[in-house]
């Protein structure tokens, strides 16, 4: 599968302070090792609706990381997944008449134009849950054949064959269930029955234990699974699979929003730590949940902020840009009309202030954003600089001497254009 086309990121001259970054499984502040290249792995979107503001506050935040990763002068080896079969996904193309298929592709196409016009960084690898089917399958025949894995018996309307992993038997030194999200039984309980998991399964060994293959069921779709006969992998199985096989074991950070923390994190890494004895990732960073109006966003009350309905209105994507980066990644925040009018405003400040910049100015502007970003990726911090800079009387010097610095800096940086 492939991405959407990479902007070209201006160089800039030096570097900012070593980065520190908030993981979620320490609870601390952390100073990420990338020695030579950093390994990055978002969890995408279930392309079951076009890309909303948590979507896109999310992908934003990790383009902040991989911006300042880039700069510091490390590669970045990105990975990014679709997870373009799942229940959601075949739960709205039945409920409005469209082939699964085609849904997915059209809101996979709608979410790469999104994210190409709000100028985010592609990953180097764009892989679905569809064409890493035959990459699963073997991972799971393995944890069969070990025991960390068993088949469920039908009953009740289920068929034969499903397959679900044993957190207690895969429980190690390395992984065991708390190690990613630090809940105790009953939150997990809790999330894992709102978050697509079936506690009250019949015949599992635990009610935590996750799905890692669905037999085939009539009307839904399936692949050839060898000896785990047809059918379709489970939810986190994906994710695991797919790190394993482009990055490194393990890769520096494991990203997504914060409803991923458990149990999709949490067994993600399960899965991974079970198949080779090694942490699926070094660090696990998590972004907030985004409301509007001051009520959760969610697709049930149809309050969703569609980046692309912004944008078919005319809204400058780089407005939607900077009221994304206007919220620290890690706060729960509510989108109302006065954010993005207030972005609005602030970008267009910015840029009348350009012809006046002079290069002392954007030669310390550039440090104040640095500074701000190796925080935690302060990107509010970061703006408040931009906002210091552009009412502030311009500074001895030449003019417009430094304005290309400071268009070069809040794009390679910030990701904003301001030309």
């Amino acid at each position: 599968m492939h991405a959407w086309s990479a902007p070209a990121i201006p160089s800039l001259l030096g570097s900012g302070p070593a980065l520190r970054i908030h993981d979620s499984a320490t609870g601390r502040l952390e100073t990420p090792s990338t020695p030579s290249a950093a390994g990055l792995y978002v969890c995408g979107i279930t392309p079951y609706d076009a890309t909303h503001m948590g979507h896109a506050a999310t992908y934003v935040a990790f383009d902040l990381l991989n911006r300042y990763w880039r700069d510091a002068g490390h590669r970045v080896d990105y990975v990014q997944n679709v997870t373009d079969v799942d229940d959601p996904l075949l739960e709205r193309a039945e409920a409005t008449g469209v082939d699964w298929r085609e849904l997915a592709v059209q809101q996979t196409d709608l979410f790469r134009a999104d994210m190409e016009a709000l100028n985010v960084v592609p990953p180097e690898h764009y892989i679905g849950a569809v064409e890493s089917v035959s990459w699963i399958v073997p991972v799971v025949e393995e944890l069969l054949s070990r025991d960390l894995a068993y088949r469920v018996p039908g009953g009740e309307g289920e068929p034969d064959g499903d397959v679900y992993f044993d957190a207690q038997r895969a429980a190690s030194s390395v992984w065991q269930l708390g190690s990613v999200s630090g809940y105790d039984r009953d939150t997990m309980l809790g999330f894992f029955a709102e978050r697509g998991g079936d506690p009250g399964r019949a015949g599992k060994r635990d009610a935590l234990d996750p799905l890692l293959w669905r037999a085939e069921r009539s009307g839904e779709p399936s692949w050839e699974g060898s000896t785990l006969g047809r059918g379709r992998p489970g939810w986190h199985i994906e994710c695991s699979v797919i790190a394993r096989r482009f990055l490194p074991a393990p890769f520096t950070v494991q990203g997504g929003g914060s409803d991923l923390i458990f149990p999709h994190h949490e067994f993600s890494a399960g899965h991974a730590t079970a198949c080779d004895g090694l942490p699926l990732a070094e660090h696990y960073v998590h972004t907030g949940m985004v409301g509007l109006d001051g009520e959760k966003m969610s697709k049930s009350r149809g309050n969703l902020v569609l980046v692309s309905a912004l944008r078919s209105s005319g809204v400058d994507p780089m407005a939607v840009r900077a009221a994304l980066l206007g919220q620290h990644y890690r706060t729960d925040w509510f989108w109302t009309a006065e954010t993005l009018n207030r972005a609005t405003a602030r970008l267009a400040a910015w840029r009348a202030r350009l012809d006046t910049s002079t290069e002392g100015e954007a030669t310390g502007l550039v440090a104040a954003i640095r500074d701000r970003l190796a925080d935690d990726l302060d990107a509010p911090g970061a703006l408040d600089a931009l906002d210091a800079w552009a009412g502030g009387s311009p500074a001895d010097g030449s003019p417009g001497s430094g304005s290309d610095l400071i268009v070069a800096a809040a794009d390679a940086l910030l990701g904003v254009r301001l030309r």
